[in-house]
């Protein structure tokens, strides 16, 4: 994991956006600290953009509205800030010990789901061809 503060994020934005880039790839996850809110999405917008990795924003207040909506997948968690970041998010949950369960279940069941109806579609089709032939 990289673990990096505001004012060293200032710098590494305006200077080093490549060697960032790289060193944020090879890290399984990057925690930013003491941002601005602009920082923030300024990082996700970067990530999408120079890789094809998912990015994933998780907030709780309303400092954390620009990450979530800038992120590929937005996650708001309601508590003593507010609900801006939960209104603004793709999935809200109400702690964040819920986040495991969202990702690893739900995920899973959603991949399944798209496995059926990629399944269905292929069946379809050849139905389809198949009653033209004859």
């Amino acid at each position: 994991a990289m673990v990096i503060d505001g004012a060293t994020l200032k710098h590494v934005l305006e200077d080093h956006r490549k060697d960032f880039v790289k060193l944020a790839t090879k890290c399984l996850s990057v925690i930013c600290n003491r941002v601005t809110p602009l920082q923030k999405a300024e990082v996700a917008k970067l990530l999408k953009k120079e890789t094809d990795c998912v990015c994933l924003g998780i907030g709780d207040g309303g400092n954390d509205v620009p990450l979530i909506q800038a992120a590929d997948l937005g996650i708001g968690i309601q508590g003593r800030e507010g609900s801006q970041a939960a209104r603004a998010s793709d999935f809200a949950l109400a702690e964040f010990q819920h986040l495991q369960r969202l990702l690893m279940v739900h995920g899973r069941y959603s991949l399944l789901r798209n496995t059926k109806v990629i399944y269905y579609s292929f069946y379809k089709n050849i139905a389809v061809f198949v009653a033209q032939i004859y």
